[in-house]
């Protein structure tokens, strides 16, 4: 006999380690003879990481597709395993040094530091395995990998020196995201644009040897506004310390303003008079001519806005700022590297785009000082020189002109700190040519999107796509397998002994230098004597892109490989669609000949309960592992599902998991219920067999269920196969099959009670069975309690739809839609519980009033009707409600004081009809809906159609009285 409740904080930890023991979830456990493959790759969460809405959500919905899977009999793989993460990874160790008081990074060294955190990996890391063993993830995981692991690290160096060999790496100076407090490179990902307080200041630049023009404005009808005449152009920035870089100055071609003086140098108004640098004036579709003075200055080095302007127009791209994000201090006086710079303004040839990161542009009274400090004192220069744009005060007082407003700002998400644009030296992928293929497999519908809406964001992305950065200058990390030679020449091996040995054919092959140093050390030369290894290593996305093959042992022919590979589905985030999902594509196509997965399901957010982004800021982030101990594994996982509607967001309300906690409670009831009456499970039952209307009505709604779940889980509809899952377990099992059933069990007839204790053993069976892959701590308890079993539940079949019966069906359900209306009828129209009403019955058919007069007995029970009648027409003052082709009247008189209702009801619809209105008031305020949050105008949407329908509820419940 089960306990008398369910106890998730103690039952759980003993279900998994049942699992554990009998290795549950080993690839292809459970499997068929003859089973298809089924294979879906975890997105490898961070190995600093722990479980988070979002993880717990996407996990969820893998783990039901895996054990749905794995229940139909396929042989199924859920490959685990977790990502090295090396900036995050790095911060915590180099974080933990600093609390210890320890040596730091550089002061380790190298190797040592290195060691310390495969160390702290090995102590402390990948603690979400257990976070996502404790939510039920039936992973395989005794093949977990890392992603610098051995052999992931084998694939990473194949990878990485085919595709150099084939053209596709190569390194160069682009412009890239930097993060001065780890000095390296990031991804987009890895960068939060917040809008914080900032300012813009209006300068003049000069027109170079006192040239003059007639500045004009006019108004959108063409009539003049202002005529001046000027010596200068004028631009707004944010960032007045990086004027120092500047390359030119753009104008819209459109803009009638500036035609006259295209084509001239103006002078930066920045840097000692006497060598101040002057830049062309140039033209570009790139400057809104209505935004500001519609004259934008170009610094290339620091602005990727400016990169793509510079690149376009052959302008020079001048470095401002170090590693750390200060003003650089290297290089030759200012006077030496402007001249520099001028020459090659002056000169008659355009390059594609001029790198000049050896001219350091900084003036000597600026060099060394962190980036803000040396914007305050730019922008006092300028002011002293009198060369800002001034504005008058009200009281006629001339000041700079200065705007204070919102600004988007990058930072580093790890850091914190404000990101610089960097011209710096990294090695990049060329991503548009392995784009190609990955594009047409998803037009021509080899991978598909679900929903399809994130095709149009993927084809956005990769028709658009840029060379990605792959290198990383940091010490944790796959370290990219380069070595230089003395004069700079690069040698990719897989190895440094492949690199020396390419080395010294390359040096004894050119006549040079060191072709003679080479000879010379030739029997005893170490890789050390010729040899400089590349300091930086990959990003992180790089290893991840291998993670459908490599992780099945790529570049080995394995049978892991040839059995998995392609995957089946890929369950992730949209935020990730460009960052890993488009480049597994790439190198999937790439090196496999085939796509990685047939499907990706791309999966909203999670958000707090009025519809809120989750963040630290608003103190509203919700910790899965403290619901789990609250309400239990099961309760969180049915109500992420449920609420997984394809394009929507799950508004998460620990109200709805306290909700679903009891849906499993009412399941444990209704078996102990089921238990106490004899139910047979585990039994010999064939449900064809079913002689009473009752059990084959159930056994209809079961396949009717089965075949809703079965249906919506192929199309990754999740939350439809658990609301068909919750409708059938909660209302017509447990509610109405089970009351329905008690007078059977009361009875004296031995037959029907013998049918109705296999059958009800039966179908709690296949509902554990069923509800398996949502809320399997709760049902592999069930299952194991309530008989001896040859298998665990997660191994049992998947139910099959035996039994439709439309003509029971039809009956039961007519009883259970009448009983359902009277008890709504009484509820409504407050009439007392205890109270036994008359019903009367207008209209209907020959069967429907067959059909109540065969249940007359549950009808008088189960909705408290005293006596039931017949008639043409309805009495007066009854409430009614059409029930298939009978009206059912409810006379009233007798048993409510119809005055006290009417004015019930009628004060309750003035009050809801006054707060539709209001709502609807709301809803049509232009500049509410333009300017609240989305998630607010949606949350009063909702709140208005609600009460639209309270408002239909009550005038018909006051129709009914007045009738």
């Amino acid at each position: 006999m089960l306990d008398k409740t369910y106890d998730a904080a103690a039952i759980e930890p003993k279900i998994a380690a049942r699992w554990d023991e009998a290795e549950a979830f080993a690839a292809g456990a459970g499997a068929k003879g003859g089973a298809d493959p089924y294979c879906i790759v975890i997105p490898p969460p961070n190995v600093t990481g722990s479980l988070h809405m979002g993880h717990a959500l996407n996990n969820t919905l893998q783990d039901v597709l895996v054990r749905w899977r794995r229940m139909l009999g396929d042989n199924v793989l859920w490959q685990p395993g977790m990502d090295h993460a090396g900036i995050a990874t790095q911060m915590v160790v180099e974080r933990q040094l600093a609390e210890r008081g320890e040596p730091g990074r550089r002061e380790m060294g190298r190797d040592a530091f290195i060691e310390r955190v495969w160390q702290w990996k090995d102590e402390s890391g990948g603690a979400i395995f257990n976070q996502l063993k404790r939510l039920g993830a039936s992973c395989d995981w005794s093949r977990e990998r890392f992603t610098m692991d051995e052999g992931l690290s084998e694939a990473v160096l194949e990878v990485f020196v085919r595709l150099y060999d084939d053209g596709l790496i190569y390194r160069g100076k682009r412009l890239v995201n930097w993060d001065p407090t780890f000095e390296t490179a990031i991804s987009d990902l890895e960068v939060e644009n917040r809008e914080v307080d900032g300012h813009m200041w209006h300068f003049k630049y000069p027109l170079a040897d006192g040239a003059t023009y007639e500045y004009v404005e006019k108004d959108e009808d063409g009539n003049e506004t202002l005529r001046e005449t000027r010596d200068y152009i004028s631009i707004a920035t944010t960032r007045p310390e990086t004027m120092l870089g500047d390359g030119a100055v753009a104008v819209h071609p459109s803009d009638e303003r500036y035609a006259s003086i295209v084509g001239k140098l103006c002078e930066i108004p920045v840097g000692p008079k006497e060598h101040r640098r002057l830049i062309p004036i140039i033209t570009d579709d790139y400057p809104d001519p209505k935004f500001g003075s519609g004259a934008v200055k170009i610094t290339g080095a620091h602005d990727f806005n400016d990169y793509g302007v510079a690149q376009r127009n052959g302008i020079p791209l001048y470095r401002l700022m170090d590693e750390k994000a200060q003003m650089r201090a290297d290089g030759e006086p200012y006077a030496e590297e402007a001249a520099k710079a001028m020459a090659i303004v002056k000169s008659d040839e355009t390059p594609d785009v001029v790198i000049v990161d050896a001219i350091n542009l900084v003036p000597d009274e600026l060099r060394g000082l962190d980036r803000y400090e040396a914007r305050r004192r730019v922008v006092e220069a300028i002011n002293a020189d009198g060369l800002a744009v001034m504005t008058l005060d009200e009281d006629g007082n001339a000041h700079p002109f200065v705007e204070s407003k919102k600004i988007m700002q990058p930072f580093g998400d790890r850091s914190g700190d404000v990101i610089e644009p960097m011209l710096t030296d990294q090695w990049f992928a060329d991503a548009k040519t392995l784009a190609e293929p990955a594009i047409a497999s998803v037009r021509e519908g080899r991978t598909n999107f679900v929903p399809k809406n994130w095709e149009n964001t993927y084809f956005a992305w990769m028709e658009n796509i840029e060379p990605w950065c792959i290198s990383r200058q940091l010490w944790w990390g796959h370290r990219i397998p380069a070595w230089y030679g003395p004069d700079g020449q690069v040698f990719v091996r897989k190895t440094e002994e492949e690199a020396l040995g390419a080395a010294v054919q390359h040096y004894l092959a050119h006549e040079g230098p060191w072709k003679a140093f080479v000879e010379e050390k030739l029997e005893n030369m170490e890789p050390g004597d010729l040899l400089t290894r590349d300091p930086d290593v990959l990003d992180t996305w790089f290893s991840s892109a291998l993670w459908p093959f490599s992780t099945l042992g790529w570049p080995e022919n394995t049978e892991a490989l040839k059995t998995w590979y392609p995957t089946n589905a890929l369950v992730t985030g949209f935020d990730i669609i460009f960052f890993w999902v488009a480049r597994m594509m790439m190198m999937g196509i790439h090196f496999m000949d085939e796509e990685p997965f047939e499907t990706v399901y791309v999966h909203a957010l999670v958000r707090d309960k009025r519809g809120q982004k989750m963040s630290k800021s608003k103190g509203n982030v919700i910790d899965p592992l403290k619901l789990i101990d609250e309400y239990g594994a099961d309760a969180l996982r049915f109500t992420l599902a449920i609420m997984a509607a394809q394009g929507r967001d799950v508004k998460l309300d620990e109200q709805r998991i306290a909700g679903y906690r009891n849906f499993g409670t009412k399941l444990w009831n209704a078996v102990r219920f089921a238990g106490m009456n004899g139910a047979v499970h585990g039994g010999v039952f064939d449900p064809s067999s079913a002689g009473h209307q009752l059990n084959r009505w159930i056994l209809t709604e079961l396949s009717r269920t089965i075949d809703e779940v079965n249906a919506a889980l192929r199309d990754y509809r999740f939350n439809e196969a658990a609301g068909a899952l919750y409708r059938f377990v909660w209302n017509q099992l447990c509610d109405w099959y089970l009351e329905l059933l008690k007078p059977i069990f009361n009875g004296e007839d031995e037959g029907a009670k013998a049918e109705a204790r296999s059958c009800l053993g039966y179908v709690l069976d296949q509902s554990f069975a069923m509800l398996h892959p949502f809320m399997p701590f709760l049902t592999e308890e069930l299952w194991a309690g309530t008989a001896e079993r040859d298998a665990m539940l997660c191994h049992t079949a998947w139910p099959t739809a035996d039994v439709k019966d439309r003509t029971a069906a039809a009956e039961i359900n007519w009883l259970i839609d009448t009983i359902t209306a009277i008890r709504s009828l009484r509820a409504e129209m407050n009439v007392p519980a205890a109270a036994k009403a008359p019903l009367v019955l207008v209209g209907g058919s020959d069967e429907t009033h067959e059909r109540i007069a065969r249940h007359r007995a549950a009808v008088q029970r189960l909705a408290r009707i005293e006596n039931i009648t017949h008639a043409d027409t309805a009495p007066p003052q009854s409430a009614q409600v059409i029930v298939g082709d009978s009206t059912l009247c409810l006379p009233l008189g007798d048993l409510i004081d119809v005055d006290a209702e009417t004015a019930r009801l009628e004060k309750s619809l003035k009050g809801v009809q006054g707060d539709l209105s209001r709502s609807e008031k709301k809803l049509g305020n232009e500049k509410f809906i333009a300017k609240a949050d989305p998630e607010v105008v949606e949350a009063e949407r909702e709140k208005a159609m609600e009460l639209s329908q309270q408002v239909s509820r009550l005038e018909m419940a006051l129709a009914n009285l007045r009738g």
